[in-house]
């Protein structure tokens, strides 16, 4: 199955009608999603109005983590099966990932303020995650210093596979080290802990979140198909005229 997805042809077909559908759930997702987190959704009765943040906050996070987790499992693929569009994937992946981190410190900066009384901690969780938005400038970055794909695309899936060790150190920090976040209250053995009214938008904007990932991310490889086709025209054509 994935050698059959791997195919450009193919995956030039099936991502043309579903790159508009992603938008458009992704659009419908979020506007839902915020609303009920804004509108219906009851104030916290310890951070009131403050607590809202976390429909924008908290799914960008999980989001962030899960575009770098594909990244990385696309770099594997890369390295071991060398199949054809894994370093399109995570070259397409980089810069989606890296705007929902930056949302994920910038919202998280913003919900801190009121809450803890600073903008920001050099906390386990906060630190880790400015480290996640810093492997995905440096990934985007090594795609950009080399001058052929193949040699950018080498060394981008190494630093991706090693930079993945930041995921479980994000996950668990608050576990592992004192940190003013709390910890997990969604995916926990005994159940979310957090009432419906709560879980309901957070998990429908995380979709939302998810939705446009996954069509960003397909934009981008399609841009990237077009270019290298165009690419070895360019080749084809010169070689023909010399």
């Amino acid at each position: 199955m994935i050698s059959t997805f791997a195919n450009p042809h193919r995956f030039m077909s099936v991502s043309k009608p579903a790159i508009p559908i992603l938008f458009a759930a992704a659009a419908l997702l979020i506007g839902v999603g915020v609303y009920q987190g804004l509108f219906v959704a009851p104030a916290d009765y310890r951070q009131g109005d403050a607590a809202r943040i976390m429909f924008v906050h908290v799914p960008a996070a999980w989001v962030c983590m899960a575009a770098y987790a594909s990244m990385a499992a696309a770099s594997f693929s890369s390295l071991v099966w060398r199949h054809n569009l894994a370093d399109l994937a995570a070259k397409s992946a980089a810069p989606a990932g890296a705007a929902f981190t930056l949302i994920c410190l910038a919202t998280g900066s913003l919900w801190g303020k009121p809450i803890w009384n600073t903008w920001w901690e050099w906390d386990a969780r906060m630190t880790s995650v400015l480290v996640l938005f810093f492997l995905y400038l440096g990934y985007m970055a090594i795609w950009r210093a080399y001058e052929t794909p193949q040699t950018a695309a080498r060394a981008a899936a190494i630093l991706c596979l090693v930079g993945a060790i930041n995921l479980p150190i994000i996950k668990f920090s608050v576990d592992w080290w004192s940190t003013l976040h709390q910890p997990a209250s969604v995916l926990r053995a005994d159940g979310p802990s957090m009432p419906a009214s709560y879980l309901t938008p957070l998990l429908t904007v995380a979709l939302g979140y998810l939705a446009l990932f996954l069509a960003a991310t397909l934009t981008g490889m399609r841009a990237e198909v077009y270019a290298r086709r165009a690419e070895i025209m360019m080749q084809r054509r010169v070689a023909a005229e010399g």
